[in-house]
């Protein structure tokens, strides 16, 4: 497990779920001179937990989202275990 890393007025950095276990929170990489986040684009996925926000061991949670279908149910954004990049589906 991580522990999320925070700036001077302890604010962490945003969390993913781990895409590989679905548990395991990972931070999210952004490249430093430009700021923008990483992103790995790709059309399939597994749904590998439930709909609780994991945690470090700090107890801060991973970014969630509202499901596409319903509009109101909590899901966990996954991050790429590896590379720390966003996982995205484009059109």
């Amino acid at each position: 497990m991580t522990d999320t890393k925070k700036d001077n007025n302890q604010i962490p950095a945003l969390l993913g779920t781990s895409n590989t276990d679905g548990s395991t929170p990972i931070p999210f990489k952004v490249v430093p001179t430009t700021h923008l986040l990483k992103v790995k684009n790709g059309d399939t996925g597994s749904d590998l937990s439930g709909d609780n926000a994991a945690r470090d061991n700090n107890g801060e949670p991973v970014a969630m989202g509202v499901s596409s279908v319903d509009g109101i149910t909590p899901v966990q954004i996954y991050a790429d275990s590896t590379t720390g990049e966003l996982l995205i589906k484009s059109s």
